[in-house]
């Protein structure tokens, strides 16, 4: 009991100097609202407004079909090219970022049963356009043209329909995915930067040299630190999803957000034991902020909710098995996205635990050994 007293009054303390700390108070709002909004509506995955333009060299029924089914908000209007010589120059200046070549006697050749060939030039600079707005691209000129040969044809009917259904983001909204990864990334960098910037002000503010001579242990310490920086995202979590992700954003929320904050919290253990641990190895913020920043892009960059864990090879995909951001991303669009229960995360669950566990046990030996060299 009188431990538990320990750990609760050093994480008062923690809470007042947080408190007393504005640069910090409003780095954790900015990030759990404005920065969470802003990136959510203006980061797009799907096609918006792609430019594109088009060598009609046919001029035919079909070709002009195929031109005005090309619509905003997907497509800018379409443009008109007087000849393929200007397909370079056009894409070289950045005018279109697709550029569709009909060739002549294209319409003809189709009725009559041949083959003809369409060209699509893609500016592949911005690589996530390119290769969603192929895709659009593609499957608006196969339905214009299997819809006029059909008519052609006489109204023959494909023989199999394919009705495509979208789960847990029906409209694809790039928007829900971007709202919640945010979070999940902001998660991510508060917690080694809270953890690592409480032992650094406890260092630079001298107030270390105190609890040197008071009757506390260095787990105690790290625990304080932990609960009172941790309980700090939490909050802020539990209000960005309520105010900004299902209120601004209207994001439907599949799961339970109390088993997501619960998840939350063992994630936050994981991470605040190493970023009090890297912050034994430094003496400043800044020398804590270039340690920091590694550990943060790797494991957010890696963690599988920029890119998915299937498409890493084998070995760094054992590798980051090894990082609690890994199983925190699993288990949080399983809860947030699909609505799993316990008996769905609980792997994810025991992995943060015992990955915490090992980080905390680290770090409160190099926390000690810091400790041990002050006091000498």
């Amino acid at each position: 009991m009188r431990s538990l007293a320990h750990i609760y009054r050093l994480g008062v303390k923690e809470l007042y100097s947080l408190r007393h700390d504005p640069v910090l108070v409003f780095l954790i709002l900015y990030t759990f609202t404005f920065a969470i909004y802003t990136v959510a509506t203006g980061v797009k995955t799907e096609v918006r407004n792609a430019s594109i333009a088009f060598v009609d060299e046919d001029g035919t029924e079909l070709s002009r079909r195929m031109r005005d089914a090309f619509l905003w908000p997907y497509f800018k209007p379409a443009a008109l090219l007087p000849s393929t010589a200007d397909i370079d120059r056009a894409m070289d200046a950045g005018k279109y970022t697709f550029v569709v070549v009909i060739p002549s006697r294209f319409q003809a050749d189709l009725v009559a049963g041949r083959h003809p060939t369409l060209q699509l030039d893609v500016d592949a600079t911005a690589m996530t356009l390119a290769g969603n707005g192929t895709t659009y691209i593609t499957t608006i000129l196969q339905n214009e043209i299997s819809g006029f040969a059909a008519r052609s044809e006489g109204g023959a009917a494909l023989p199999v329909s394919i009705s495509v259904r979208s789960k847990f983001n029906p409209n694809l909204e790039s928007s829900w995915f971007m709202a919640v990864m945010q979070i999940v990334g902001n998660i991510t960098m508060l917690s080694l930067i809270l953890s690592g910037a409480a032992v650094i002000r406890e260092r630079e503010h001298g107030t270390i040299e105190h609890l040197l001579v008071m009757p506390v242990t260095p787990a105690e310490i790290m625990l304080a630190k932990i609960w009172a920086n941790g309980s700090v995202i939490v909050a802020a979590a539990l209000l960005s999803l309520v105010v900004v992700v299902q209120g601004l954003l209207a994001v439907t929320i599949a799961g339970s957000i109390m088993l997501f904050l619960l998840g939350t919290a063992l994630f936050l253990f994981a991470m605040s034991s190493l970023g009090i641990a890297l912050a034994t190895l430094a003496r400043s913020m800044p020398q804590f902020g270039l340690l920091a920043i590694p550990f943060f892009v790797v494991m957010n960059m890696l963690s599988g909710g920029v890119t998915p864990q299937e498409g890493m090879p084998a070995f760094l995909r054992m590798l980051m098995q090894a990082s609690p951001s890994t199983h925190f991303t699993s288990f949080s669009q399983a809860v947030l996205y699909r609505g799993a229960g316990v008996d769905v995360v609980w792997p994810q669950l025991a992995a943060m635990t015992l990955i915490g566990t090992v980080l905390f046990v680290v770090a409160v030996r190099r926390f000690r050994n810091t400790m041990a060299v002050g006091q000498s």
